[in-house]
């Protein structure tokens, strides 16, 4: 049956996407930060997780349900309509769904999952808020969604080993292309939930 599960991290966490590198990581500044690093089963860049600034949710649409789609740039597009729902719900205007092709925005999109723009994905103001990752199995697809409450792009890329060129991640782009939208995160999952329901 469709599932939802929310997950909260107690403590700093780096969460690199299942195609990319250990060698991205810092080891050094993550290990002298506290932050734990770990690997999602779904792909896409690397996400920094801090208790209270990231919604995280994975949902489970099985084969066979009436919202299933085997094309993977329309799959996420209805879960992307249900986070624009709910960021509606709690107070955040002009949400809008990426229904095109994956559209990067910077020169670290392979390296930083918000700095990208992929089918279903959610703006606000022009703005990255929620990203979504996929995984796809024989029995259904799993959704890996993240929707921003804080974005602090510096603190994600201090974290990784990146060229001595690498400022452009650091440059207005990185801090432009995805927001936090400042909400309770309580209530927006909250919303979620019930814009899951009605979908």
């Amino acid at each position: 049956m469709r599932t939802v599960w929310f997950v909260e991290v107690d403590r700093p966490t780096l969460v690199l996407g299942s195609t990319q590198s250990e060698a991205l990581v810092d080891r050094k500044r993550t290990a002298a930060a506290g932050v734990d690093v770990v690997r999602r089963h779904s792909g896409g860049g690397a996400v920094l997780l801090r208790p209270g600034e990231t919604v995280w949710a994975d949902v489970y649409l099985p084969a066979g349900d009436a919202l299933a789609d085997s094309d993977v740039g329309r799959a996420p597009v209805w879960l992307g309509r249900a986070w624009a729902r709910a960021l509606a719900a709690v107070g955040v205007t002009g949400a809008m769904v990426h229904e095109g092709a994956p559209r990067p925005a910077t020169a670290w999109s392979a390296a930083v999952c918000f700095a990208g723009l992929g089918p279903g994905e959610v703006t606000a103001g022009g703005a990255k808020v929620v990203g979504i990752s996929q995984r796809r199995r024989r029995d259904g697809a799993l959704f890996q969604c993240g929707a921003l409450v804080r974005w602090a792009p510096s603190d994600l890329v201090d974290l990784l080993a990146l060229p001595d060129d690498g400022g452009a991640a650091t440059g207005p782009g990185l801090d432009t292309v995805a927001a936090g939208t400042g909400v309770d995160p309580d209530r927006l999952a909250s919303a979620f939930e019930g814009a899951l329901n009605s979908a």
